[in-house]
């Protein structure tokens, strides 16, 4: 059993730390840039890294240069570079987090959600369907071009789809450093659901429901 000295202590260097939350707590100081040559306190449930000394955070702490072009494509189209703090450690406890979508012509995102963030997009380049699902199962939903914005709310499904001539590039804010994500589809035919309940839900035969198995399992999505 901790002391409540040693409690008060693990607890203090949890808010200042490098750890993910389901709710991001509010800052307690300007910035938590993690020291990774201090090693890791372990407690039950997280490995907790503490902040560098703020003499020693530089500018270069705050910057990333990881997406300034576009990485592979999915068989979807879609080519999508997520920001957290784990590979940005300056956005640690700031409560945030992005990513870069570039989609071929004719390219998707498929729908999805975010269960700890709302998501606001922007587009760069390009013309984008892109809409979301609320809770009645309106379809909200509309082409946006270059330099316009759309807001998914949290938990809400959501997908876009390039409809231009040419590649379409859009940049997505979070509000949580850790906003999580689902893709329908592969949450649905690429786990581990039983298949005789899909089978009722869907009204599928089992072999539909082998083949979607087989175009969604998750070494398939990449």
């Amino acid at each position: 059993k901790m002391s409540p000295n040693l409690t008060l202590l693990v607890v203090f260097l949890s808010l200042h730390c490098y750890t993910t939350f389901a709710a991001d707590p509010d800052p307690v100081q300007d910035f938590c840039i993690p020291n990774t040559k201090s090693g890791t306190i372990r407690t039950a449930r997280f490995n907790i890294i503490p902040c560098k000394n703020s003499t020693e955070v530089t500018p270069d702490d705050f910057i990333f240069s990881g997406i300034k072009s576009s990485r592979n494509f999915s068989s979807t189209g879609l080519s999508a570079i997520s920001v957290n703090p784990t590979i940005f450690p300056g956005l640690n406890t700031l409560g945030m987090s992005f990513v870069r979508a570039d989609l071929q012509v004719g390219g998707i995102n498929p729908p999805h959600f975010h269960p700890r963030a709302t998501e606001i997009v922007h587009v760069v380049q390009g013309k984008v369907y892109s809409g979301f699902v609320d809770s009645t199962n309106r379809v909200f939903a509309k082409v946006i071009e270059q330099g316009e914005v759309m807001v998914f709310p949290r938990g809400l499904v959501h997908f876009q789809m390039n409809v231009g001539k040419s590649p379409a590039t859009v940049f997505g804010s979070f509000n949580s450093q850790n906003p999580g994500m689902q893709k329908i589809p592969s949450a649905i035919f690429g786990s581990g659901i039983n298949d005789e309940l899909l089978e009722k839900a869907f009204g599928l035969t089992p072999r539909q429901i082998g083949m979607m198995r087989r175009r969604f399992s998750p070494k398939r999505l990449w």
